[in-house]
């Protein structure tokens, strides 16, 4: 979580404790609903809403004229996608701000760009997931639709479908009306920034030892952080990191999640 505010000290000082009260009261039976949803523990609700609320307030008192753009980061499994549901919702209620959710998994380019990236930059590039294989165009596009959006504008969402490890038809995407007065832009590498070059010298596991052994490939998604999606980041106004414990965590969530889809498939 970014700290630009002297003397923050999050959370307790972001919501006075009658201000708490009194959105917890109006909030609770829909947070409770969308504690369901993502098959969270209800017993969870007071612990959650003491972090989610005073973070939505936080987020609400940046709003100024334009639209306000938050970059969510955090490993696979961390919960971003968790979080942006219940910002929106607590922001939309609470606060009466209108919110858009865009991740940057949706913007994965298509299976058949992906194969001609294989082809001519680096096999390893046929697997979604770093920098390289999303569609930095159509996120400034989307991006550039919602900030000059009028009133009954219509801004079609990039939606990705990853059992088919494919883009949805456009006609499938999610649409929103107007301009947001919010964006959350979520996903695992936004905000990320490229490392020196040195740094790429030397593999840090096995895949980079075993199936990229002239450094294409990490050269290749370091140029990318680089280049175009430093465009794509610079829209951000304000960059949340959820931290998590240590790298066995993000296996065991991670697989939680994929139990989580699986469920609901």
């Amino acid at each position: 979580m970014s700290h630009d505010d002297p003397g923050l000290n999050w959370p307790e000082r972001l919501l006075d404790p009658a201000d708490y009260d009194r959105q917890w009261t109006l909030i609770r039976p829909a947070f409770l609903a969308a504690l369901q949803n993502h098959r969270i523990p209800e017993a969870s609700a007071e612990t959650l809403a003491r972090v989610y609320l005073p973070l939505a307030t936080w987020v609400a008192a940046k709003k100024g004229d334009g639209l306000l753009i938050i970059g969510i980061n955090g490993a696979q499994g961390s919960g971003k996608s968790t979080l942006c549901d219940f910002l929106r919702l607590i922001l939309e209620q609470c606060h009466g701000q209108r919110v858009a959710v865009l991740s940057i998994d949706d913007l994965y380019l298509t299976r058949v760009e992906r194969q001609a990236l294989a082809r001519e930059v680096h096999p390893l590039l046929i697997t979604r997931g770093v920098p390289g294989t999303h569609d930095v165009d159509l996120g400034l596009a989307t991006l550039g639709r919602l900030q000059a959006a009028a009133e009954t504008d219509l801004t079609p969402l990039p939606s990705f479908d990853k059992a088919s490890d494919d883009r949805r038809p456009a006609t499938a995407w999610p649409v929103f009306c107007g301009r947001p007065d919010i964006l959350l832009f979520e996903g695992w590498c936004v905000g990320a920034t490229p490392q020196p070059e040195a740094a790429l010298f030397d593999p840090v596991n096995a895949l980079e030892r075993d199936e990229d052994t002239d450094g294409r490939w990490r050269t290749y998604v370091n140029r990318q952080l680089e280049t175009d999606y430093r465009r794509l980041f610079a829209e951000l106004d304000r960059l949340l990191f959820l931290r998590v414990p240590g790298m066995d965590r993000v296996l065991e969530w991670r697989t939680l999640q994929e139990q989580k889809l699986a469920a609901t498939a």
